[in-house]
């Protein structure tokens, strides 16, 4: 019906998980599916065929056409990493839960998902709730209002849909990130557009101005600034100056801000050959999770939206705790990173032995930094390791362990390390997910192991698109 890369128009009827909007075209052989990526139902779109099959194919979307009856237009700016801006979050909610669901019963078997099903946690905050926004420079500009691309400009904001190289500028909030910062960042490219040096050709892989990336602490109400740029002109360029505009735009809200040179051709913000110097101010800024203070750097991870990742760890501990934990037992927090739900975990129990173990020693590192500052090195050991070989490391701990916290990054976990999860012998696993579809393969694979899916709740940690995270608690049979 379609061929690859052909531009097609389509309405939009129903919703598919992930934010895949489903649109059906009548054939003599039934209804072809096609699938486009960040739509809802009602919507009049055009996208662009990515992937074929006999009987549906994925679509990019390029453009919407005709709004959806459910949506409100605001005051915000829309964005293409916030698609739903514009639909209510009731609305959002109610098909990110049904659809979540309907992946539990089509790639895990759970015929009976909604009697498993705990609850629907609400993000507390549904504008403005992120801590971290990377902002990119181009001089090919994508005219929002004309539809006009423009060469030769300077823009700063955000990629245009289903391109890498178009840039279309924020001229006023999303909705997404701090609102003061979104205000005048049109102050701060006017202001870097006056110093003649270009932004960043995509194509052609030169320019100056490449990105600008902003960490946010909540509790302190503070700023980390890092300007990524090419070395291109460098001399031309007044950093310090730089420097003196952030602090008269936002005085004392600035915690720190450093400039990175990156002549990396990769359209990446991530320093991995250049070089990076802290101009004024900090290189960390420090935010509150129930309590306890973590230190965040600009390549820290941390969680996007602090308010509602407290009601996530409160169900994942909650999950933990209403089972007994024998005297001398251990909890696993595996894939533990920079240690967040280990001490969260430290301070709801200080009677049960706390093990967060992670492949990755910086993280290790980091997580024990954390437990220093928070008073709680000896509630915590932190184990670089694999977890594969952690049992034959530290046999001390075979036969202890009593339950497992899984939090694995998006990718989920291979499947030969899920076996080695299983081969620790908890009697409980609490599995944290940011990609159910991920989850519901795993919990078929565990419940074929003996463990049984008692409880699943969503959390939606990320208003405004399609991504949803669930945790699950699962019981040794």
């Amino acid at each position: 019906m379609f061929h690859r890369g052909e531009l097609i128009t389509v309405t939009i009827s129903g919703y598919a998980f992930g934010g895949n909007g489903v649109a059906k075209i009548p054939t003599d052989d039934g209804d072809f599916v096609v699938f486009v990526g960040n739509t809802f139902p009602g919507q009049v779109v055009q996208a662009r065929v990515d992937k074929k099959k006999k009987r549906y194919c994925e679509a990019k979307l390029i453009q919407v056409i005709e709004r959806s009856p459910l949506e409100v237009v605001s005051d915000f700016q829309e964005i293409s990493g916030a698609p739903y801006i514009y639909v209510p979050v009731a609305e959002q909610e109610k098909e990110k839960e049904q659809s979540t669901l309907e992946i539990y019963r089509k790639l895990g078997g759970f015929q009976d998902i909604k009697e498993r099903f705990d609850t629907f946690i609400s993000s507390p905050v549904h504008y403005f709730y992120r801590n971290k926004m990377e902002y990119s420079f181009s001089c090919i500009e994508h005219n929002m209002e004309t539809g006009e691309d423009i060469d030769d400009a300077f823009a700063v904001g955000f990629k245009r849909r289903g391109t890498w190289w178009k840039v279309e500028n924020l001229n006023k909030p999303s909705g997404m990130f701090d609102q003061e910062w979104e205000t005048k960042l049109i102050q701060i490219r006017n202001y870097l557009k006056l110093s003649e040096l270009p932004a960043w050709h995509p194509p052609k892989k030169t320019g100056f101005f490449r990105h600008i990336i902003v960490r946010k602490s909540f509790d302190q109400d503070q700023l980390l600034v890092n300007l990524v740029t090419s070395s291109e002109g460098l001399k031309q360029f007044d950093v310090e100056a730089f420097g003196l505009l952030l602090k008269q735009l936002f005085g004392e809200r600035i915690a720190g801000f450093q400039h990175t040179i990156n002549d990396d051709v990769a359209d990446r913000s991530k320093i991995e050959n250049g070089s990076c110097k802290l101009v004024f101010g900090k290189p960390i800024v420090i935010e509150k999770l129930l309590g306890l203070s973590f230190e965040i750097s600009m390549e820290s991870f941390f969680q996007t939206n602090p308010k509602s990742a407290e009601l996530l760890y409160t169900k994942a501990l909650d999950y933990v705790f209403e089972e007994t934990i024998p005297e001398n037992d251990i909890v696993m927090d595996l894939f533990c990173g920079t240690g967040t739900i280990g001490q969260i975990l430290a301070t709801r129990r200080k009677d049960v032995k706390i093990v967060g173990v992670d492949i990755v020693a910086e993280a290790i590192e980091d997580a024990r930094r954390n437990a220093r500052h928070n008073g709680l090195e000896n509630a915590v050991e932190f184990y670089a390791a694999d977890v594969g070989k952690f049992l034959r490391e530290h046999p001390e701990f075979s036969g202890r362990i009593s339950s497992i916290i899984l939090d694995p990054p998006r990718a989920g976990i291979a499947p030969k390390t899920l076996q080695k999860v299983i081969d620790l012998g908890a009697k409980n696993i609490v599995y944290v997910s940011c990609n159910p579809s991920t989850q519901a393969r795993d919990a078929d694979t565990l419940r074929k192991a003996g463990y049984e899916l008692e409880k699943l709740s969503l959390v939606d940690q990320f208003p405004h698109t399609g991504h949803i995270e669930a945790i699950a608690k699962f019981k040794k049979k």
